[in-house]
């Protein structure tokens, strides 16, 4: 196997050090915004109704705050949905109202106080318990996945590149999360499914990542364990690149043309393969080295047959 020569390799493990604080830096303002602000949970977690109206110019979102806040709806959240004329109005649900009564109520609202034609596009209802659920399954789903990848790995490989692995993807979660929650992003179960993708692209880079490393590790004669690495994360850049410029052109024509319903969808997957590229080279790898990963780890041992010694010793 023809081996890259050092001066070729991209000298990736020299930057750990850096990467490794810009992604503290990035954990600790995730960690801080989703503590102050919290996520923005969609009607899927929380329950409640949603209510989306057209309009035929632009909406004022304040006077359509204020003429909710008269008629008795002031814990109502609005919004502007795809258009400047579109505004989807979230709020808890009333026990006493049924929901497509609610809608019409507040369309007919908004016609009295604003004056304009109004147009009802959708109304969705989720109930309490069913958001609560949703909001408890999704997490252990979470929590499950990670547990179920460390095992693997550490089976597959080794348990440096096991606990390199799941740090990589708790890394990636967690910045996914925190930048919902900086932008106040709506998260439903779209974006639940794009977090759970997430792992996977991520954990698919690492694990190619980690067999170049080990197949390297045993091939290499000379070099120690950051020249090794630095070898295979070059080996497997341009597999690497490649792979993020497909899947990122799928994903912008999501994001542009695939319309406000996956808009968060997209959103969480673009910014997930930029952040599970990264951490799949200066996380993971970082880690596994930090661990002190050695050739002898991941070389097999070779077991000697019963009796080899004797028959070596017979003339």
């Amino acid at each position: 196997m023809q081996i890259l020569k050092l001066k070729e390799t991209v000298t990736f493990m020299g930057y750990r050090k850096v990467a490794m604080v810009f992604s503290i830096l990035l954990m600790l303002a995730s960690v801080a915004s989703l503590a102050i602000n919290k996520l923005n949970f969609g009607l899927d977690f929380t329950g409640g109704v949603k209510v989306e109206v057209g309009f035929e110019q632009a909406a004022d979102l304040t006077k359509v705050r204020a003429v909710l806040d008269s008629n008795g709806y002031d814990d109502a959240i609005v919004q502007l949905f795809g258009t400047s004329r579109d505004v989807v109005i979230r709020l808890a649900q009333r026990p006493d109202v049924k929901a497509e009564l609610l809608g019409n109520n507040i369309v007919d609202a908004l016609k009295d106080g604003m004056g304009v034609s109004v147009d009802m596009r959708r109304i969705e209802f989720v109930g309490a318990s069913v958001g609560e659920e949703l909001t408890e399954q999704g997490g252990l789903a979470m929590l499950t996945a990670l547990i179920c990848i460390l095992v693997y790995v550490a089976f597959r490989f080794e348990w440096r590149f096991a606990l390199g692995s799941v740090f990589a993807l708790f890394h990636d979660v967690l910045l996914t999360l925190g930048l919902f929650s900086v932008l106040g992003l709506e998260f439903d179960l779209t974006v639940l499914a794009a977090v759970l993708a997430v792992i996977g692209y991520s954990l698919n880079d690492t694990i190619v990542v980690s067999d170049r490393i080990r197949e390297n590790f045993r091939k290499v004669r000379e070099g120690g364990p950051e020249e090794i690495i630095n070898i295979s994360l070059t080996q497997t850049l341009s597999r690497t690149f490649i792979t993020s410029i497909t899947t990122l052109l799928v994903l912008l024509a999501l994001f542009f043309k695939g319309g406000a319903l996956i808009h968060g969808f997209a959103t969480a997957l673009l910014f997930g393969v930029f952040i599970g590229t990264y951490s799949s080279i200066y996380v993971a790898s970082s880690i596994a080295l930090a661990l002190g990963i050695s050739k002898e780890d991941l070389i097999p041992e070779v077991i000697e047959k019963e009796g080899a010694d004797q028959e070596q010793m017979m003339p």
